[in-house]
Parts: C-alpha cells; structure tokens; sequence
C-alpha cells in the first residue's frame, strides 16, 4: 500500500546539505517550541512534537540519513510504492496480512523503511491434533512488532496510551481495526518491549493468536540526553558567570533547579544533581549531569569591544602558558 512520503528536511526547515549541528540546533529550537509541557495548543503541538521527533530520529543518524537521502529521490517509484505490506509473513494462509498502527508516535513512512513493523518475530508452528484418520494441525499465529515512541516524563512515571491496531486482509480488502491500551512502565529502557497478548497474527485451524510486540524508542528531548538512567544537559555559561561565578536556573524532569556556578569553572566541567535522572530500576534513580560549555557574544558593540580590549591589556592569563 503507498504511504504518504515525509520531508524531514522540511519538517525540520534545514536544506538537504544541513550539517549535524544545524540539524540538532533546528530540533532543538522546534521542539521547544512545541513541546507539550509548555504549548498553549497541546493536542496539536503534541503530533507537531511527535512529527520532529521523527524527523531528527531518521536525519540525527548517519546511517538512516543515507538511506533517507537515496530513498528521497526515488520515493516514488513503483518499486518502493508497491513494495510489499509491512505486516506481511510468508508461510501458508497468513500471507500478505497488513498491519497498521496509529498512536505510536511514528509514521507509515517511517515505520515501513525505517521502524521494526513487519518483522517476522518469533514462528508459527504445528501443534498437531490427530482426529481419527483425518489430521488436523493447529497453526499458532506469527507475532508481530512495531516501535512506539517514548518520552523522558512517561519513562520517569509512566504512563496509559492508546493505539489503534488495523488489520487488512489482501485477499478481500477488508479491514478490522481495534484500538489497545498499552501501559508504559516506569523505567521502561530504550529497544525493550512492551508485550501485548494474542493481538497479533492470528492463527490457523483453532491454533492461538500471536502476540503484538512494541520496541521502546526514546523520543528525543530538546535539553537533556539519555545515558543508561543518567541524563545530561549543556549548560552554556557566558564567559563572566564562568570566571566569576553565578546562580543559574536549569530544567530538570521535576521542574527548575538552582545551580551555584563557582567562580573560575572551565569548560567541559560536570556538575551533578543527585537523584534528577531516570529510574534506575532498583527504586532510585539516576543522576542529572549539567556539562558546562563556555560560549561567547557573537556580536559586540563598539562600547563592549573597547571593554573586552581593556580587560584583554590588563590581564596576564594566557591559556596556552603551561602552569
């Protein structure tokens, strides 16, 4: 079935020739403005946020980015429009059944040539039932996988979703569709699975239905990074709160935090907020790192250069002096 192509470069506002760094500093910009926490449209910025999420998951991965770039192309050719059904396994009567999900946080687009849906996950077999001279053989039904798009404040508490299953049958075109609730575990990990019974492929001759199966995909955040159960974040300090100290206000999945910056702190410094991380699977949680990154005024007024220069003739550091 044809899907609806995604121009992730548009989605993000970046050309086709965006370094990584533009790429990040565009998702970066977008999803704050569209983060649900803090817009005022929330259903709408909730599928905006999901559709950036996307976009920097295929574009922020080198590997996914090449085949996105060839694919660009060429996204309409019949070879790709007519490629075949992405819930499809061979083997017997179960043939070619589609499978489509909404509410996942991912697309058609992206779950066909980027996501886990349509994978043969685990088999279907005999169970064998002998009736007389006539054999019958009852056929478990394949299980089936999908991704599902996680947030930061769902990992650290949880949550409810709904998603709707569609089922096609090629042979009649007739669609059945049922809408699942999945709970999302505190502490839930990137690539774990959320197990769903007996709501995937059915079965053949009486044998059971196979399971649906939802890969966890992290959604990403527009402030912190995720490492194991730690977070961390780029706290960018002017070059006079890093020389002389100061008291700056950073995010943190709770709400915002004071942090004493000390007079003299260098680049690259950590500071670590104990216990603002993500559950870390024994009833505590990680940490939160605040990794310090130096930046400077990229335009001066005639008064402030005069300032810098004056600083610059009376000062004796020079950075590349050993010590």
């Amino acid at each position: 079935m044809p899907v609806e192509f995604k121009d992730y470069y548009d989605i993000l506002g970046v050309p086709r020739t965006a370094t990584d760094a533009e790429i990040k500093k565009a998702f970066r910009k977008l999803a704050h403005k569209y983060h649900p926490d803090v817009a005022r449209d929330k259903r709408g910025a909730e599928e905006k946020f999901k559709e950036i999420n996307e976009a920097n998951e295929v574009l922020s991965d080198p590997e996914k980015r090449r085949k996105y770039d060839e694919l660009g192309a060429n996204w309409n050719r019949t070879e790709w429009q007519t490629a075949p059904p992405t819930g499809g396994f061979g083997g017997g009567p179960q043939e070619g059944s589609e499978f489509r999900f909404d509410g996942t946080g991912f697309s058609d687009f992206f779950e066909q040539f980027f996501g886990s849906r349509g994978r043969p996950f685990g088999g279907f077999g005999p169970t064998g039932e002998t009736a007389g001279e006539d054999e019958t053989f009852a056929q478990r039904g394949r299980d089936i996988e999908g991704d599902i798009l996680v947030t930061l404040d769902e990992i650290l508490r949880g949550s409810a979703r709904t998603i709707r299953l569609q089922r096609t049958d090629p042979r009649t075109g007739e669609s059945t569709t049922q809408t699942l609730r999945v709970k999302i575990p505190p502490g839930v990990r990137e690539g774990q699975l959320i197990r769903i019974a007996g709501k995937g492929q059915e079965g053949i001759g009486g044998g059971e239905a196979g399971n649906l199966y939802l890969r966890v995909r992290f959604a990403r955040h527009p402030d912190f990074r995720v490492q194991g159960a730690d977070l961390y974040y780029d706290l960018d300090l002017a070059p006079w709160e890093a020389v002389l100290g100061a008291t700056i206000r950073i995010p943190t999945l709770d709400g915002t935090v004071s942090l004493k910056i000390p007079a003299g702190t260098v680049s690259e410094r950590q500071f670590r907020l104990r216990g603002k991380g993500l559950p870390a699977g024994d009833g505590t949680r990680g940490d939160l790192y605040a990794v310090v990154s130096i930046d400077v005024p990229p335009r001066l007024t005639p008064e402030q250069k005069a300032l810098w220069e004056q600083l610059a003739a009376k000062s004796a550091f020079n950075p590349r002096k050993p010590s």
